[in-house]
């Protein structure tokens, strides 16, 4: 939306420049205008110059409004990117719960089968005679503990009591650890899982609010193309007037150049080691899958390894890609499996300098470039200062020109 605002402001210096030039006079009749008094050219001056200011404080307002959208939209996706990765690390300790429950239920089937042995040894020692008929006290204790205390057991057991006793004992406490560590299985679970709900609340939060900003940002876009087609025509007016007057006056006067379009920032340096030359083969391949999908709607959430899929929370019903599934896809299909996330793709593999970059390298923006955990957006770099991406919610999966602000670095995953 910038590119169009610049654009218009450009159209209206041209139009601006050219009615001087060409002395394009729409007030001029055929007979030969009045000349204005220097009061009155003083005057059509000062309402171009209040147009242009006018112009000049919607555009103004206009990028302050841009500013914010970009921000909310960075800060879902970097929401976003943390439910992710949360929920990635509570679907493993679901697994470790799972596995932690079947260990108490093992510990404890092993414990009954334990304390049934000394049952029956008890029992049997009873049976036979013993020199301490107290032994059948056994029968009635609750664990090992109490049957250790008892001296009945003690004497009843023979030369056997040591072997059977600490069996129960070994057992009893490894059933004991293992429902303990059942128990904290689960409680992490649950704890990743509300932090990972949490997070969602956030991150949709974010994007609502990114959304309405957008739609604000939408409105004043439509008002200022108004103000610009009124200020087009009063500069029009004002302009062949003054014409005019300098026609008549045989004044000639040198027109103000038009607004010289504001030069894209340099590319920034990288300071990472270069990564390797890669294995162009397989960046081919990971560019072709995703090219694959031009014009797949961008799913918030959406897609990964196997391809497109539903998106979430806002974008709930929507099926496509966002950013870090369509990247993590595209390299699946080379074979090169990389994280979900755009933060956990750009920690994990090897960095390129920016003025090394290669077809099938991954691009990063972040909103302090000095910071990798403010990272919230990823694309595939295809040359010729060109990416391929799935950029924002209402959007697809497309080429766009490469943004140099934001970037914070680039990776290689075939390196």
């Amino acid at each position: 939306m910038r590119t169009g605002t610049a654009r218009a402001l450009r159209v209206v210096g041209t139009a601006v420049a050219g009615l001087v030039v060409l002395g394009l006079t729409p007030a001029v009749a055929d007979a030969a205008p009045r000349r204005p008094s220097d009061t009155q050219i003083a005057q059509a001056q000062a309402q171009a110059d209040a147009v242009a200011r006018r112009i000049g404080d919607l555009s103004t307002q206009l990028a302050v409004a841009q500013d914010a959208v970009d921000t909310a939209r960075a800060e879902a996706a970097i929401a976003l990117d943390e439910y992710q990765a949360t929920q990635a690390a509570y679907e493993v300790a679901q697994q470790e719960a799972v596995a932690a429950a079947a260990a108490a239920a093992q510990a404890t089937a092993d414990l009954g089968v334990a304390r049934a042995q000394v049952v029956e040894f008890a029992r049997r020692s009873y049976m036979q005679g013993s020199t301490y008929p107290e032994a059948a006290a056994l029968l009635t204790a609750t664990g090992p503990a109490e049957l250790i205390e008892r001296a009945a057991l003690l004497e009843a057991a023979g030369s056997h009591r040591s072997d059977v006793l600490v069996e129960v004992t070994v057992v009893q406490e490894r059933a004991e650890q293992a429902e303990t560590a059942a128990h904290t299985a689960v409680e992490h679970v649950a704890a990743l899982k509300e932090h990972a709900e949490a997070t969602l609340v956030v991150a949709e939060a974010a994007e609502v609010s990114a959304r309405e900003q957008a739609a604000a940002l939408d409105v004043q876009q439509a008002q200022l193309e108004t103000e610009l087609a009124a200020a087009q025509g009063q500069l029009q007016t004002l302009i062949g007037e003054r014409a005019a007057a300098d026609r008549a006056a045989q004044v000639i006067r040198t027109p103000a150049p038009a607004p010289k379009p504001v030069a894209a920032p340099p590319a920034p340096s990288g300071n990472d080691a270069p990564a390797g030359a890669g294995d162009s083969s397989a960046a081919r391949t990971a560019i072709d899958a995703a090219m694959a999908y031009r014009g797949t709607r961008y799913a918030w959430g959406g897609g990964g390894t196997n391809g497109p899929g539903w998106g979430w929370g806002v974008d709930l019903g929507v099926w496509g890609f966002d950013c870090s599934g369509l990247t993590q896809y595209a390299y699946a299909q080379a074979g090169i499996s990389i994280p979900r996330n755009s933060r956990a793709q750009y920690a994990s593999l090897p960095k390129v300098s920016s003025d090394d970059l290669r077809p099938g390298d991954l691009v990063f923006w972040a909103t302090d470039t000095s910071a990798p955990g403010t990272i919230h957006h990823v694309a595939i770099w295809l040359g010729g200062d060109q990416i391929l991406e799935a950029p924002q919610s209402g959007s697809v999966v497309k080429v766009s020109s490469m943004r140099w602000r934001g970037y914070i670095g680039a990776v290689r995953p075939s390196a």
